[in-house]
């Protein structure tokens, strides 16, 4: 289970999954690597160690991000881990939440990619007014991240398979 950023309100949630056309095992070992991050996180500019270690968990990184005029550097950790089926990124700062991707077998060389996101809800009157515009630009995001990433595996793996399933 991924560590929730608990900020004393509502939190968002969005899942999605995929099929990706590569065995877990090349999935995770693409995802697992910190250098190719930003080539796939949606905002992402880079993805940089901050302590001893670069996986794993515990691993944490200063996260350069970019959002339109907003750029932000955040701290990410790594909240779970488990070689092969889940990373967990869980973001602090201006900018929180959890990253939460899980990794299932198909068959035949692919995998199931399920790519979760917890926020916290926008709080206050202006923030329930805005409320909509949150989930959807975090809708957005996730989608994007989760089709970079399918699509950065499958080419990490030398293929082109490419299709939904959730």
């Amino acid at each position: 289970m991924s560590a929730a950023v608990d900020q004393g309100g509502p939190m968002g949630h969005i899942k999605y999954a995929s099929d990706v056309g590569a065995p877990v095992e090349v999935a995770f070992t693409y995802t697992d690597n910190h250098q190719f991050v930003p080539d796939w996180m949606f905002g992402v500019a880079s993805f940089e160690p901050t302590g001893e270690v670069d996986q794993g968990l515990g691993a944490l990184f200063a996260t350069a991000a970019r959002l339109g005029p907003w750029h932000p550097t955040i701290s990410c950790e790594i909240t779970e881990y488990r070689r092969n089926v889940v990373i967990g990124y869980t973001l602090r700062g201006r900018l929180s939440g959890t990253l939460t991707l899980r990794f299932d077998p198909l068959g035949y060389g692919r995998s199931v990619l399920t790519s979760e996101a917890e926020y916290a809800a926008p709080r206050g009157f202006l923030g329930r007014m805005c409320a909509r515009l949150v989930d959807s630009a975090v809708r957005s995001a996730l989608r994007r991240t989760e089709s970079r990433l399918r699509r950065e595996i499958e080419e990490f793996h030398g293929t082109d398979l490419v299709g939904r399933i959730a």
